[in-house]
């Protein structure tokens, strides 16, 4: 299960995602995001499940990677949708039975619920697959430069979140390297109760702590040793500079966009 999570990878490959700035793919993302939550009809979402498609076939990054990010989700998925029915008691009832009542309105709700974000992490997801740390770095930072007159630590904020996403695969691993070696000593995580396996989930949790506390200090050892001092005065080695095919690609997006809202408001 672990190992089906990517979030936070970069898969590095020449498409035209990823030659796109990444300014630009930080808006994009943006603008998909409210045209997922533009509207509640199914138009709306086949508009951004094919604004979706287009793009995973340009990054030229394969589908499987896109499920495997979805699959480690989708229990929970199911069990929030199974709620939404048994809860959700407008439109025509299906099924009554005392206190439990299923209705096509609870249907609706579940239904759509579980494509709008089954397609957001899909579509969302390709940010980071398509991007290197350093360069969304570089563009949270430059986009949200205005806010450094306001004394706004935008370099510090930006390199958090960069270090934040590149250390997420790293703990993954960590931990699945932690539970092979539990496992080897006789531990059991499988079976038994759930409270013994709550119980068991300590042996994970503090060899985790302790990894990710020494990894971060040596981060900071490794950062002071080659005297980084911050956004003050700091060069890049890659400029970001904007070409004909971003602005292109930002006003296809706007195009979806303004669909689904037109599709909105006629349904």
């Amino acid at each position: 299960m672990l190992k089906d999570i990517t979030i936070g990878q970069f898969f590095p490959a020449d498409s035209l995602v990823h030659r796109l700035d990444p300014r630009f793919k930080i808006i994009m993302t943006l603008l998909f995001i409210i045209m997922l939550f533009a509207g509640q009809s199914m138009i709306c979402l086949a508009t951004g499940a094919a604004y979706t498609v287009m793009a995973i076939l340009l990054s030229k990054i394969k589908f499987r990677m896109f499920v495997k990010s979805i699959k480690p989700i989708m229990p929970f998925l199911l069990v929030t949708a199974f709620l939404n029915i048994l809860f959700v008691n407008d439109g025509t009832v299906y099924f009554h039975w005392k206190f439990l009542k299923i209705t096509s309105e609870g249907i609706n709700v579940s239904v759509i619920m579980i494509i709008r974000i089954v397609i957001l992490i899909a579509g969302s997801s390709l940010l980071t697959y398509t991007t290197s740390p350093i360069s969304l770095t570089d563009a949270v930072e430059r986009l949200l430069s205005p806010l450094k007159k306001l004394k706004f630590p935008v370099h510090e904020l930006a390199m958090m979140m960069s270090i934040a996403l590149r250390f997420i695969p790293t703990l993954i691993e960590e931990t699945d390297k932690i539970i092979s070696a539990q496992k080897a000593r006789g531990a059991e995580f499988d079976t038994g109760s759930i409270m013994n396996r709550a119980r068991n989930l300590v042996s994970i949790l503090i060899p985790l702590f302790i990894s990710a506390f020494r990894r971060a200090d040596e981060l900071a050892t490794a950062m002071e040793c080659r005297c980084y001092c911050g956004g003050e005065g700091r060069t890049r080695l890659r400029q970001l500079k904007s070409a004909p095919r971003d602005y292109i690609a930002l006003a296809v997006t706007i195009s979806f966009l303004v669909c689904a809202v037109i599709i909105n408001i006629l349904t």
